[in-house]
C-alpha cells in the first residue's frame, strides 16, 4: 500500500466549509504516482503505457481544510490487459472517501490495449499482497 500525504488548500474548500468533492479524484490520482512509476519508471508521457477506463468514488464523510489528509492506494486486481486500483482518503481516524480506478495497458501508437507484460503484472500483484 502506498500512503500519500495531502495538505488541503484553501482553494479546494467550497462554500459549505469542506473540501469540494471534485478534488477527491485529483487526490486519488496523486496517490497513484508510485503505481504509475512501476509502469513508466521515468514518468515520461512519451513512454506512457496506461489509459484510465473507469473510476468510481464513494463519499463517506466530509473532508475539512483544517486537517491534513492521506490517500491510501493499492492494486486490488490484475487481469490480462487491465488492473484495478483501490484508494481511500483518510482524515485522522475517519475514512472519508473510497474509490476504484481501472486502467488498461495501452499502446498509444496503435491505439489498442495490450497484454500486461509478465514482469509488470508480477510487480502489480505484489501490491495486492502487501495491502
Amino acid at each position: 500500500m502506498y500512503i500519500t500525504p495531502i495538505v488541503p488548500r484553501v482553494s479546494e474548500t467550497d462554500g459549505t466549509g469542506h473540501i469540494n468533492n471534485v478534488f477527491v479524484p485529483i487526490w486519488f490520482e496523486s496517490g497513484r504516482r508510485e503505481i504509475f512509476r512501476l509502469i513508466t519508471p521515468d514518468l515520461r508521457f512519451d513512454s506512457w503505457r496506461v489509459a484510465l477506463v473507469n473510476m468510481n468514488v464513494d463519499y463517506e464523510g466530509q473532508i475539512f481544510f483544517q486537517e491534513e489528509a492521506e490517500v491510501r492506494t493499492w492494486t486490488a486486481k490484475v487481469g490480462t490487459k487491465s488492473f484495478t486500483i483501490e484508494e481511500e482518503v483518510w482524515q485522522g481516524d475517519r475514512r472519508c472517501a473510497r474509490g476504484t480506478a481501472v486502467y488498461v495497458y495501452f499502446n498509444y501508437d496503435t491505439q489498442t490495449s495490450e497484454i500486461i507484460p509478465q514482469a509488470l503484472a508480477d510487480a502489480l500483484k505484489l501490491q495486492c499482497a502487501s495491502e
